[in-house]
């Protein structure tokens, strides 16, 4: 029985649109302007050529900002398709 009613909570994730694909985008570059202010030493680590410039970030803590990135543009597109935006 209880099984049963596991399997009927199903989360509503929406299919892949560019729309979706701005959002995640977007996150990342919140992401990455966040790490810019926030992380103590920025330039720690192996740098990256072209983009040190860029994001003024090491490879290490541009990895951290992406993740944070990914994080909350999931929660963004999980949340906006949950309120029916998406």
């Amino acid at each position: 029985m209880f099984t049963s009613t596991l399997l009927a909570v199903v989360a509503r994730t929406p299919d892949w649109t560019p729309s979706i694909g701005l959002i995640m985008l977007a996150c990342n570059v919140v992401a990455i302007l966040i790490a810019r202010a926030t992380v103590k030493y920025p330039n720690v680590g192996p740098g990256i050529p072209v983009l040190s410039d860029v994001a003024g970030l090491s490879l290490p803590a541009l990895l951290g900002a992406t993740s944070l990135g990914h994080i909350l543009g999931a929660g963004v597109i999980l949340g906006l398709t949950n309120t029916g935006t998406l």
